[in-house]
């Protein structure tokens, strides 16, 4: 039976320019979206829309909560649950000490397949309808997250991290290895239902010359997939990757070397680019992730946000948890610290421009703003209710709110997985219980 959802809407129809850009997004204060079949059929002004679905529809009525698209998380790692929160290190101590060994485990595939539903049930109960994840270099890890999204009938990106070097036994693959079990993988699950395979080279450090060749193999034989990496997110890092890379100009001419720079490339983090590094991404449309959380408590740096933005050609940016260097699954939790990590710079994000970038803004840095990120018809169902009074404190504070724009501002410095009232996977109510 289609349904009909009734609450205020709120939908981008482009990036905010300002804080006032009121042209770049749609606001309905009674407002209404049809779905059927997973799918939009209309949306906007409730009665209008009322008008289109007919008699036999379902009315849920979410009245007077908020209704956007899901929330899009552009890089997370799923093995990396029972790591949140780990003391004291730095990005390769916290990696070896932290990281790695929790990743081992996922050699076994009852576990991974208990961790790929906690995260998907984690994500979906912070309102996210999407993400971009790494697995485990274990090929059952990937199995497992796919076919518990695909179970859920999520949209999802995703990929086996490649690594053959710089990682402890039982992490480590081959280079080919890993060409060959990411080969079968793209067979097993791209394009099923709404799966999206990411060729995943963890980093530079992590992969031998060989297997960055075998990956650049993967992406001319699948240039339709996604890449995802990391760059630039530590100087240690930095340097580190330099080392094993002598002849590349940079950090970011390693990747370029072995043709893994492109539209569909998502590279984590991107601290600390040189003008010339900023400069080829920019080119190839390569999109930078910023991950906030993970960066202040990592003490990895400041990503510029604005300076990407105002260059002669814009970076394209995505935002992201990075569960577990990350300190939490909520898009609301992340675009707060994105607020603070830009006025330590010095600049201000306005509310409007968050709550686009972590709904179209990270579509189209996905490439998906064709399915996802915005209410129109033809697009996936994937839905967020909001409630900006979910708490005493919260609606506390909204007695003095008197504006949209006061409203959002609360919710991503107030809200969590309270503020989610609901959210709709490919049209269905999927927050847990």
């Amino acid at each position: 039976m289609p349904t009909l959802i009734r609450a205020r809407l709120l939908t981008f129809l482009a990036e905010p320019q300002s804080a006032d850009d009121h042209a770049s997004y749609r606001y309905e204060e009674d407002g209404a979206v049809l779905i059927d079949a997973g799918v939009i059929q209309a949306a906007g002004n409730f009665s209008e829309v009322a008008s289109q679905a007919g008699e036999d529809v379902e009315l849920v009525d979410h009245r007077p909560h908020l209704v956007m698209p899901g929330f899009i998380d552009a890089h997370a790692h799923f093995p990396q649950m029972q790591v949140i929160g780990s003391f004291g290190a730095e990005l390769l101590d916290w990696l070896n000490t932290y990281t790695f060994p929790a990743e081992t485990e996922f050699s076994n595939s009852a576990h991974a397949e208990r961790i790929a539903g906690c995260f998907l049930d984690e994500l979906t109960r912070h309102g996210t309808t999407t993400v971009a994840a790494y697995c485990s270099v274990h090929p059952q890890s990937a199995d497992a997250l796919f076919a518990e999204a695909e179970r859920r009938k999520m949209c999802i990106i995703a990929g086996k991290v490649m690594m053959d070097r710089n990682a402890p036994d039982g992490l480590r693959d081959t280079a080919q290895s890993g060409y060959d079990e990411t080969q079968a993988l793209i067979k097993r699950w791209h394009g099923k239902g709404r799966l999206h395979y990411a060729i995943s080279p963890r980093f530079a450090i992590t992969s031998t010359p060989e297997q960055m060749e075998a990956a650049r193999a993967l992406a001319a034989e699948h240039p339709d997939l996604h890449i995802q990496t990391h760059l630039s997110e530590n100087k240690a890092e930095i340097e580190f990757a330099c080392s094993l890379y002598p002849d590349a100009k940079d950090y970011t001419d390693i990747y370029a070397h072995y043709g893994l720079i492109g539209s569909k490339s998502l590279f984590g983090h991107c601290i600390h680019l040189e003008e010339r590094e900023a400069d080829a991404l920019s080119e190839a449309e390569a999109v930078a992730v910023f991950c906030p959380t993970s960066n202040l408590f990592l003490g990895s740096g400041l990503f510029d946000y604005f300076r990407y933005k105002r260059r002669e050609k814009s970076l394209r940016i995505a935002a992201a948890t990075d569960v577990g260097g990350g300190t939490n699954y909520s898009m609301l939790r992340t675009m707060d610290e994105g607020y603070k990590v830009i006025a330590l710079q010095g600049e201000k994000i306005p509310p409007f421009k968050s709550f686009w970038q972590m709904t179209r803004g990270n579509a189209e840095a996905l490439s998906l703003r064709h399915r996802i990120g915005t209410l129109e018809a033809g697009m996936d169902a994937d839905l967020v209710v909001l409630d900006a009074k979910a708490t005493p404190a919260m609606r506390l504070r909204m007695e003095k709110a008197s504006s949209l724009a006061e409203e959002l501002f609360v919710l991503q410095t107030m809200g969590d997985d309270r503020s989610v009232v609901e959210t709709y996977i490919a049209g269905r109510p999927m927050k847990p219980s």
